[in-house]
C-alpha cells in the first residue's frame, strides 16, 4: 500500500491518525498504533479489510445505516475483535474524502471499545480521533459490559434501572424496576426469579412460535413478579437504555396490568406506573 493512498494528519510516539479515501486503503503499517479513518461507510465488508490490519482505533461513516443498519454493521463486528469504532453523521463529511471526514466529520454511532475510550455521538471526529488514539482502557469481559444506568426514581428509594440483561441484576435491585433488552422466553425466567425485581420491562423477542418470547411472563407472575415486554420491532435488543426511550408494550401480566401498565403504551410510562405500584402484603 502507497504512502499516497493514506494523508498523516497526526503524530506522536504512539501513533498516528490516519486519513484515507477508502477502507481498502487501510494497510499493515497501521497495525496497533494508528486511528485511521476510512471515507466510506462501515458494514462488514470494510471492517474485514480493517480488522485484517488490526489498527489502534477506526473511524468510518454511517452512509444512512440503511436497512438492517448494514451500512454500520461493522461496529459490532470490530467490537467482537476489541477493536475501538465509530462512524460520523454522513450529512456532515463529503464521501470519498478522508480529510473531510476528519476535518467536518461529527460522530453519530460508536461501539462499546470505542465508548470506553471517551468517544460519543455528537464528537468532531477530529477530537474522537486523538481521544482513540492517546486514550488506553482496560479491556472488560462481557459480563462487564452491563450499561447500567438509574433512569428514574419511586417511592421508598425504589430505582428504575436500564442494563442490557436481566442477567446483570444486581440483589439491590430487588427493591428497583430493571429495564432490560432480552427476549422473556423460558430461559430468562430463573434470571428473573433469582433477582425478584419490584417490576421488570424487557423485550418480547419479536414474539416467536406459540408466543416463547414472552412466555416467562406468566411464569414469574406466580413467584410475585409484576413484568412486561416491549416489541423487538419499536427497541433495539441488547440495549436496555432504547427498550427504556423507543419501547412500546406488546404484552404484561396481570400484576403488572394491575399497576396500570397497558399494551400500546409507552416503556418510560410502563416503567413509572411499575415503580409506583404499591407493593402486596406479601412483598411490603
Amino acid at each position: 500500500m502507497t504512502a499516497a493512498l493514506q494523508t498523516e494528519i497526526f503524530r506522536n510516539s504512539r501513533g498516528a491518525i490516519v486519513a484515507m479515501d477508502s477502507a481498502y486503503h487501510v494497510s499493515a503499517a497501521n497495525a496497533d498504533a494508528d486511528v485511521v479513518l476510512n471515507a466510506s461507510y462501515c458494514g462488514v465488508l470494510p471492517a474485514r479489510f480493517i480488522a485484517e490490519c488490526r489498527p489502534r482505533g477506526s473511524i468510518a461513516i454511517d452512509c444512512g445505516i440503511g436497512p438492517a443498519g448494514a451500512s454500520i454493521a461493522g461496529l459490532w463486528y470490530l467490537e467482537a475483535l476489541k477493536i475501538p469504532a465509530a462512524v460520523a453523521d454522513v450529512m456532515t463529511v463529503e464521501l470519498g474524502d478522508g480529510v473531510s471526514l476528519y476535518r467536518d466529520g461529527i460522530i453519530s454511532v460508536v461501539n462499546q471499545p470505542a465508548a470506553a475510550r471517551g468517544v460519543s455521538p455528537g464528537m468532531p471526529v477530529s477530537d474522537a480521533a486523538l481521544k482513540l488514539l492517546m486514550n488506553d482502557d482496560e479491556e472488560p469481559s462481557a459480563s462487564q459490559v452491563t450499561n447500567r444506568r438509574v433512569v428514574g426514581h419511586g417511592p421508598d428509594g425504589r430505582l428504575v434501572v436500564c442494563t442490557d440483561s436481566i442477567a446483570f441484576g444486581l440483589a439491590e435491585d430487588r427493591d428497583n424496576v430493571l429495564v432490560t433488552a432480552g427476549h422473556t422466553g423460558r430461559s430468562a425466567v430463573p434470571y428473573l426469579i433469582k433477582v425478584h425485581p419490584f417490576g421488570f420491562i424487557c423485550s418480547d423477542g419479536g414474539m416467536g412460535a406459540r408466543g416463547s418470547g414472552i412466555a416467562g411472563l406468566a411464569d414469574v407472575e406466580r413467584e410475585g413478579l409484576a413484568g412486561a415486554t416491549v416489541s423487538a420491532l419499536t427497541a433495539r435488543m441488547g440495549d436496555g437504555l432504547s427498550t427504556y426511550q423507543d419501547g412500546i408494550i406488546s404484552a404484561a401480566n396481570r400484576l403488572a396490568r394491575d399497576a396500570g401498565v397497558e399494551i400500546g403504551m409507552p416503556a418510560r410510562d410502563a416503567a413509572r406506573r411499575l415503580v409506583e405500584r404499591r407493593p402486596q402484603a406479601h412483598e411490603a
